[in-house]
């Protein structure tokens, strides 16, 4: 893991296309801007952890009912 110091206005480029910029700094909050394409999927920590233990719990659903293939809908 690469931990880096910021100032405000300050910012990190993560490859060609995504930076983050630190926005405002008050106490132990940090506020951030993430510059990435709309294709790039952005999602806090804990949300990424609540949608992984949501899908074991709909994946774990389905194998009880003995359904034995699992399909996503896409758009």
């Amino acid at each position: 893991m690469l931990v880096l110091s910021r100032k405000v206005g300050d910012s990190i480029k993560i490859g060609d296309n995504i930076e983050i910029v630190v926005n405002r700094i008050s106490g132990n909050r940090v506020t951030i801007g993430v510059d990435a394409p709309k294709d790039v999927r952005i999602l806090r920590g804990e949300v990424e952890l609540e949608l992984d233990e949501d899908a074991v719990l709909a994946l774990s659903g389905l194998m009880s009912s003995n359904q034995t293939s699992y399909t996503h809908a896409t758009s």
